[in-house]
């Protein structure tokens, strides 16, 4: 392990590595619940989705860890499903096999775009501020994540419009606060795997308090993905309906991958002398054919997950991180009950503390010029006010275009930023 992940070149080791692998887990390990209650409004197979959700993150974030040998992992991705379900499925009123195939064909298109280098070329485009605003935008979106899924943060117009307090002195909400406070203890002892401890610790102290519940079984066999497998309908695929469609997930995918890439490798200091994420091509082959294969067996969209910045926290520098993480995702397969302790109060306390790592990089962008620090910024607010990466790199790379041509100085724009904002244009238009 130590020649093939150069584990002492990235000043790191096998525990270590394996902890920040079972960690990211451990902050992503909700999507084996939320994606099959989601799909199975799309009148899917709830069991079938459960198992095509796990084996779609084993096989696309082994190709990360062992292919492009970075600690980031993968699973089908949230908004997306929501997407696959709730338009293409509900609003439009096509099959669920209708929108299997529009995840087919965008991960076949993703693996020509990735095998031409057109979204490696993408990602260099984004300049280097808006870089460390993506990192810091996350930090804030991930943390934003955490509170709301312990019921700190809540909006209580049941549409998201009002954000407020949620109940922090009882139930989910105390506990999350609990689990925070010890894992910042931890962190500030400077405790090895203080993310990881804090989540056992508040999972173990959620048990008195009603909370979380020891599971009464240990092992129990995945369903089976008979029902979604290989369930494509192609009698629709010329539509103009399908465009749309196939254009909205390029889209989302395309750019809230690429921001998670940036932002957690910016985090992380992994970026290259000249600003590049290593390996980046073999990197966004991962989401590309586990996309694919996850149509193929029965799932939405794959995408690398923004929770990869909690193991990245724990020091996980190479791609043993993401193996260590697929490993956890298999073993889910046969140990469901034992994960089903692992509650948005539980992760909390991890998602929130990996939101203060990920804002380091505000200290290095340059504040000075306004035709840098304007963009960054608005990368950064856009990020938890939209719900959405991709839509922070929006605002972020229009702004950035407009003042560097209002300023006059359009010569730090490249072709390739401007292709990427009027595409950006394109999609709000359409």
């Amino acid at each position: 392990m130590e020649k093939y992940f150069n584990l002492k070149e990235n000043n790191t080791d096998v525990k270590t590595e394996i902890i920040a692998g079972i960690t990211t887990f451990m902050t992503m390990a909700y999507i084996l619940i939320v994606n099959p209650s989601i799909l199975s409004a799309a009148g899917m197979d709830s069991g079938a989705v459960f198992t095509a959700t796990a084996l779609s993150a084993v096989i696309a974030t082994l190709i990360m860890g062992l292919y492009a040998k970075l600690p980031f992992a993968q699973a089908p991705g949230m908004g997306l499903n929501a997407f696959f379900a709730f338009t293409i499925v509900k609003t439009m009123g096509y099959s669920y096999q209708f929108a299997l195939t529009a995840v087919l064909l965008e991960g076949i298109i993703f693996i020509f775009l990735t095998l031409f280098n057109v979204r490696e070329a993408i990602v260099d485009s984004i300049p280097e501020n808006i870089k460390k605003g993506i990192s810091v935008g996350i930090g804030l979106l991930i943390a934003l994540i955490g509170l709301e899924g312990a019921g700190i943060v809540t909006h209580p117009d049941g549409g998201g419009t009002i954000v407020a307090l949620g109940n922090i002195i009882s139930g989910p909400g105390l506990l999350a606060i609990i689990g925070i406070l010890v894992t910042s203890i931890l962190l500030s002892k400077n405790v090895k795997g203080a993310l990881f401890i804090g989540m056992l610790a508040t999972a173990l102290i959620g048990i008195p308090m009603g909370i979380t519940e020891m599971p009464t079984k240990l092992f129990s066999m995945p369903p089976s993905i008979k029902s979604s497998f290989f369930t494509f309908e192609w009698h629709n695929i010329f539509s103009f309906d399908m465009v749309i469609v196939l254009f909205t997930l390029l889209f989302m995918d395309m750019f809230d991958t690429i921001g998670t890439l940036v932002g957690v490798a910016t985090k992380a200091k992994m970026l290259d002398k000249d600003g590049k994420v290593p390996n980046i091509k073999k990197a966004l082959f991962a989401d590309a054919i586990g996309t694919t294969l996850g149509a193929c067996i029965g799932t939405s969209t794959v995408s690398t997950f923004v929770e990869s910045a909690s193991g990245v926290a724990e020091g996980g520098r190479t791609g043993l991180t993401a193996v260590s993480t697929a490993v956890m995702f298999f073993l889910a397969l046969f140990l469901s009950p034992i994960f089903s302790v692992i509650t948005p109060a539980v992760t909390a306390s991890a998602l929130v503390l990996v939101g203060l790592f990920m804002i380091e990089p505000i200290k290095e962008i340059e504040l000075n010029d306004y035709t840098e620090a304007i963009p960054a910024f608005l990368t950064i607010i856009m990020m938890p006010f939209s719900y959405s990466i991709s839509d922070g790199i929006v605002f972020g790379i229009i702004s950035y275009i407009v003042l560097k041509v209002c300023s006059g100085k359009y010569k730090d724009i490249s072709i390739t930023t401007i292709i990427i904002g009027i595409i950006f244009i394109l999609k709000f238009l359409i």
